[in-house]
């Protein structure tokens, strides 16, 4: 598993690259989208990761996506999913849409890509149709309410205390300058805990709770 530190590097490295080009929009997520299930990636709205995209099936699903709206769904594929990897074993029903936000086409045909995360969903249902999995999607948003964003801004003081405490010396934070959503989202996402937990954290109710959670979490240690 990717270290505290070298994870937070990565947060910070891709926010720092998305300030400069990211804009306010509304997502506007289609009824049906390309899946990528992986058994270790958990994605997050308003955090970015990079991909190696290799094999055929999912070479296809990116050049499709680049030639359309560019938006690929992230889900994570349930425990036993190796006797069937090459089929299309069960997944998590909560995943993040992403948009594919850079990408390169290497020689040997493989992909490099930035995939921004735009919007929680739930899967409804699959089609067969393509090589690679097409789903469903109902968007899950997770905009807070009016009411709610004192606490989320007190919640986000706290979970960056006890960031400050856990992480090796040296080790650089989120930035300041991001919305309390994205600082949340982004220790979700990178922070050094198990997968299983991380899926959890995506599957909370909203912003509140995975903040609280992750308070929860990081107390405990």
């Amino acid at each position: 598993m990717t270290s505290t530190r070298s994870a937070f590097a990565l947060c910070v490295c891709m926010l720092l690259c998305l300030a400069s080009s990211a804009h306010a929009q509304a997502v506007n997520l289609p009824a049906e989208i390309p899946i990528f299930p992986l058994p270790d990636v958990t994605l997050f709205p308003g955090v970015s990761r990079p991909l190696l995209i290799f094999e055929p099936r999912y070479r296809a699903m990116v050049a499709d996506a680049l030639k359309g709206d560019r938006i690929i769904g992230m889900v994570v594929l349930k425990p036993g999913f190796e006797a069937d990897y090459e089929g299309r074993p069960p997944i998590n029903e909560i995943g993040c849409a992403t948009e594919i936000s850079e990408y390169e086409l290497l020689p040997d045909g493989r992909y490099t890509i930035v995939v921004h995360g735009l919007v929680k969903f739930r899967v409804t249902s699959e089609d067969n149709r393509r090589p690679y999995r097409l789903a469903r999607v109902d968007a899950i948003p997770e905009t807070p309410k009016d009411e709610d964003l004192a606490r989320l801004s007190a919640l986000r003081e706290r979970l960056s205390n006890l960031l400050v405490a856990i992480i090796p010396p040296g080790s650089d934070l989120p930035p300041a300058g991001i919305s309390d959503a994205t600082f949340i989202n982004a220790v979700a996402m990178y922070v050094n805990i198990p997968d299983a937990t991380r899926q959890q954290l995506l599957e909370r109710n909203g912003l509140l709770a995975r903040a609280q959670a992750l308070i929860e979490l990081l107390e405990s240690r």
